[in-house]
């Protein structure tokens, strides 16, 4: 009897469906000309724009648009260095002014040394902008009951930590981020944490619906490979989630019979 083959589906946000499960982002590059090679690479269709730190208008210095057409991927401006609700939304309240994006990735952070998120403060944040009409993608720690409140909000993607921001840790609870997949309708991106290919294997074979991340790229020694390593990776994990792992055993099975040997 052949096996049923797992079907799998678009990964949609707010009404965009995008073929890439892979976002990548914009900062700690060495020039907005390797960033644009490396978002080539990776086969991305939506990158991060950190708002507080990226050039997009003055035409002195040279401008993340200059390099990377707004019109060819999808921006996602972030609140990048965002403490308290207020910064988040104003900051994104600006970004819909300047270039009419309401799609956005809400980040509130708490202590600087570590950058986990302030989870009461980004729920208040999101409902302010959900309210105001926002889509948003909120980033968010590895707790289920933060994420389903989250969710409940309006959220349209829910984004937690696989480790902390530039960490390059890979994910360190799995059991968190599956509980939060198993229990959210809306799309369920890891964000933060990820250093090498096989973290963004293991973020995909846990279920989710995409990675998210900057540094793990941006600091390799060769970004452009790092970038390519991850498509990759991330097409990979998604397949090996989708064919269903075998189940892991207490002592070896031979994959040849040991009876009726010659």
């Amino acid at each position: 009897m052949t096996a049923k083959i797992a079907e799998d589906k678009p990964l949609v946000v707010a009404g965009r469906e995008l073929k890439s499960r892979l976002i990548i982002g914009t900062g700690k590059y060495q020039s907005y000309e390797q960033n644009a090679r490396a978002l080539e690479a990776s086969g991305a269709e939506m990158i991060t724009v950190a708002l507080r730190r990226v050039n997009l208008s003055d035409p002195d210095k040279p401008r993340l648009v200059d390099f990377i057409d707004p019109e060819k991927y999808v921006f996602l401006p972030n609140t990048a260095g965002c403490f308290t609700g207020e910064d988040a939304v104003r900051t994104l309240r600006l970004a819909r002014e300047a270039g009419g994006w309401n799609l956005v990735k809400l980040e509130v952070l708490s202590d600087p040394k570590h950058l986990y998120p302030e989870m009461e403060e980004t729920l208040r944040a999101a409902k302010m902008l959900i309210a105001d009409g926002f889509d948003v993608m909120v980033y968010c720690s590895d707790d289920p009951v933060y994420a389903r409140k989250l969710e409940d909000a309006g959220c349209c993607a829910i984004m937690p930590l696989g480790a902390p921001i530039g960490s390059g840790l890979g994910i360190q609870n799995p059991v968190n981020i599956r509980l939060i997949v198993e229990q959210t309708s809306v799309p369920v991106i890891v964000d933060a944490g990820v250093g090498t290919a096989s973290d963004a294997a293991v973020a995909m074979e846990l279920g989710c619906d995409g990675v998210l991340m900057n540094t793990a790229i941006a600091e390799a020694k060769d970004p452009i490979r790092m970038a390519t390593a991850m498509k990759h990776a991330v097409i990979a994990g998604r397949e090996a989630y989708l064919a269903g792992r075998m189940t892991k055993k207490k002592y070896a099975d031979p994959s040849s019979p040991l009876s009726g040997l010659i």
